[in-house]
């Protein structure tokens, strides 16, 4: 119940013996006037209802009479007494009592009005909290060993109120810092160094005048916590809304430094803390929208929060950490001079020479974030290609999933556990009604050697047709029937039950884009096989869109007929899903989807389990019952209830926050984009795809579509050097393969065209 000015007046004047003017002010949670007396003095007069304790406002009293005899004094308010020399008085309105105090007035702008802050100010800024923070080292008070929601310390409670933000990516983002803290600052916060800290030196508690920090209000968030919070929120606020959040925050640490000297470890973590505050302003004020407020006071940073938060996640935390160590003249944590000639060293004696490594400069990754990658050296990248880490890097809904698990059992299928029958049966409901029993192996590999067998098993046969320049994988099987391997540098050859037929290129086949019949003469090159080779053929087997061979999506109708046919011969026919399915094609849950064919079997790996060894043969009912002949399958693995917790949470993850449809706009924005370059750029022929799974091809010429490979390979390390991670593809490597996690966003989609136009005109 809000006091009028009338009744503010008159409370003065019985208990102040003071005639005042009055204006009301917004507040949090407490009532707050500005009062001016007779002579022109001004107060500030606060009205506190239950919900804080009277040890809490006494906490707050006894600090400003701890604080009259530090460096800092004039900065803080000054108690004004009432006529009977108390500091606190009760007052009462329809049966509830309050407590009323009056606190001298501090001129100055609040620091979110200062237009212009120069480095000087961030840094006295600093000193200034540095110097409160010293003064207030032996300040005790039980009031302020509390929980409580502002305190960084509290911050994974943030967590109850994130389904309170209802736009995905936001949630996302906050979901992933909250997870970050937990990660990183939680496990050492009980070494960390304790105070009574001030709390909230955000960008309306500071007072600016005449280019220098006049002084600091609102002590109602006071808190015994870890001393470094405190320069971390002046940080999370000084940084709101600038050019260069990095540089403002390190003015402050150095400030803040010079005054009370920071440790290693606490400068180390600001990075962190920072976005912990950021998260539980924009949870609270989410959660206040679910309540219906209209206290602008509760929303007043919420815009300013998220674009923070959208800067922070692009900032490498090592980049952060180094830069904030040399604002206080700390060991850098980053040598850029380094190389890797040890490690390299390392990696060529005890693993395999013919494991590669992509770039010329090897980027030696340290954390992921959602669609970003940090490295060791500062860099930050987006990810354009890792198609494994489905909906993001140490996406936070997984990874809970994935550790609650972990730490909670995890055996094999031997025994009955929820978890096996849950995920099949989630899996199943996004695919067709026949497509019914699952089997759950480690890996895509794996899948497909398991999907051969079975189709062995169910025909009575052994050869298998696949495309020409596909890749099923690294098993044995999966070499044979794998193109890509067995033609190239190395290869054993084709075996004599391996078929290949001829790759359905739009682009460089001999049917192109401008043939309506296109599919059907593909399609015929799976026939002729099947009449060379009559009933030999167990399976066909080819990717939805096929990846190492080009980033190519399938011709319209081309696995109808191909299916037809090879069901006429009494094949099996398999999608391999590994690197297309989930949503992110957009149109359609499924890659084979597009062509509106239903396998007999398909196989799921890769973004399964968004980086976790998961993958699975799906199958008809009838297949499965062949396929259990007396011999017993068992994956010691495959099926364990952290895997299978994993997959459905990221199945959940897909479905919930609408990566599909995601996956279809951003795609196609990309697409589009990528299209607008080659009206600039000739060395681009081609663009291709659906949602999220794009190939750009680049020749050297339009009209002979020689393959552009250096080109490409430069383009390839250029775009790398500015951020953005690609890689290539193709039977002749001069397709540009553009296949990010699902949360990669327009913003991100239209930077990598715009760079990439950029590079591609120093060509």
């Amino acid at each position: 119940m809000e006091f009028t000015a009338n009744e503010v007046k008159q409370l003065v004047q019985k208990n102040y013996l003071l005639a005042v003017e009055v204006e009301t002010l917004t507040g949090y949670d407490e009532f707050n006037y500005k009062i001016t007396d007779a002579s022109g003095r001004k107060f500030i007069l606060k009205i506190t209802g239950e919900e804080k304790s009277y040890s809490f406002l006494d906490a707050q009293l006894r600090i400003l009479e701890h604080l009259t005899v530090s460096s800092v004094a004039w900065k803080f308010q000054q108690i004004l007494r009432n006529k009977n020399r108390q500091e606190l008085t009760p007052v009462f309105k329809d049966g509830k009592q309050y407590y009323l105090r009056i606190l001298t007035w501090l001129d100055g702008a609040c620091w979110v009005q200062v237009p212009e802050k120069t480095k000087a100010l961030y840094l006295d800024l600093g000193v200034f909290l540095g110097k409160t923070d010293e003064a207030m080292h032996d300040f005790q008070h039980d009031a302020l060993h509390r929980h409580y929601i502002w305190d960084i310390s509290t911050a994974p409670d943030a967590n109850r109120l994130l389904h309170c933000i209802k736009d995905h990516e936001k949630r996302r983002l906050a979901g992933y810092f909250l997870l970050a803290y937990e990660t990183e600052v939680q496990p050492v916060l009980s070494s960390l160094r304790h105070a009574c800290i001030h709390n909230d030196a955000n960008d309306y508690n500071v007072l600016v005048q005449n280019g220098e920090v006049s002084g600091l209000i609102d002590l109602g968030d006071m808190v015994y916590t870890a001393l470094v919070n405190n320069v971390a929120i002046a940080c999370t606020y000084a940084m709101l809304d600038t050019a260069d959040p990095l540089q403002a925050a390190a003015w402050v640490i150095e400030g803040y430094h010079s005054a009370m000297p920071l440790t290693e470890q606490e400068v180390d973590l600001i990075y962190y803390l920072v976005a912990a505050r950021l998260c539980i302003s924009v949870t609270q004020s989410a959660w206040q929208t679910s309540l219906g407020s209209v206290n602008g006071h509760h929303f007043v940073t919420e815009r300013h929060a998220w674009q923070l938060l959208n800067q922070l996640i692009k900032i490498n935390p090592v980049k952060a950490a180094d830069t904030f160590r040399k604002a206080c003249g700390m060991p850098s944590l980053i040598d850029a001079e380094q190389d890797y000639a040890p490690l390299l060293k390392e990696r060529k004696t005890f693993i395999g020479k013919n494991l590669s490594i992509s770039y010329k400069q090897p980027l030696k990754i340290v954390k992921g974030a959602l669609q970003y990658l940090y490295d060791d050296k500062g860099g930050t990248f987006i990810d354009c290609v890792n198609n494994v880490s489905h909906v993001g890097h140490c996406h936070p809904v997984v990874v809970k999933a994935m550790q609650k698990q972990i730490a909670t059992l995890n055996t094999n299928t031997r025994y009955l556990n929820d978890h096996l029958a849950e995920f099949a049966k989630a899996l199943h409901r996004t695919l067709p009604e026949r497509l019914k029993v699952c089997y759950f192996t480690n890996s895509g590999s794996e899948a497909n050697d398991l999907a051969i067998r079975m189709s062995r098993h169910f025909t009575g046969r052994k050869d298998v047709m696949v495309l020409d320049h596909a890749y099923h994988g690294t098993s044995t099987t999966a070499i044979e029937m794998s193109p890509y391997k067995f033609d190239g540098k190395g290869g054993f050859g084709q075996m004599p039950y391996i078929h290949k037929a001829d790759s359905p290129d739009l682009y460089r086949g001999p049917y192109g884009y401008d043939d309506p019949q296109a599919g059907e003469k593909y399609a015929e090159s799976v026939q002729t096989i099947l009449a060379q080779h009559p009933g030999k053929i167990a399976a066909f087997i080819c990717e939805t869109l096929l990846g190492v061979g080009g980033q190519i999506p399938l011709p319209d109708r081309y696995l109808e007929a191909v299916y037809r046919y090879v069901r006429a011969a009494g094949g099996v026919c398999i999608a391999d899903e590994v690197q297309v399915g989930f949503g992110r094609v957009g149109e359609k849950f499924w890659g084979f989807e597009l062509q509106n064919v239903e396998p007999d079997i398909v196989v799921l790996g890769k973004p399964i389990g968004n980086g976790h060894p998961l993958a699975a043969v799906v199958v008809t009912e009838e297949i499965a019952d062949a396929f259990n002949n007396g011999m017993e399958y068992f994956n010691t693995f495959g099926g364990n209830p952290v895997s299978m917790v994993t997959g459905r949470a990221v199945l959940d993850v897909i479905q919930q926050e609408g990566m599909q449809q995601h996956a279809l706009e951003t795609g196609n924005y990309l697409m589009d984009g990528l299209r607008g370059l080659m009206d600039k750029h000739p060395v681009i022929s081609d663009v291709r795809g659906h949602g999220l799974f794009v190939g750009a091809e680049m020749v050297k010429s339009r009209s002979t579509k020689e393959p552009a490979v250096d080109e490409i390979n430069a383009v390839v390390e250029r775009m790398k050097e500015r951020g953005f991670l690609l890689s290539t593809d193709g039977p002749l490597y001069n397709v540009l393969k553009i296949k990010p996690p699902l949360v990669f966003s327009k913003e991100n989609a239209a930077d990598m065209v715009r760079h990439l136009d950029e590079v591609l005109s120093t060509l």
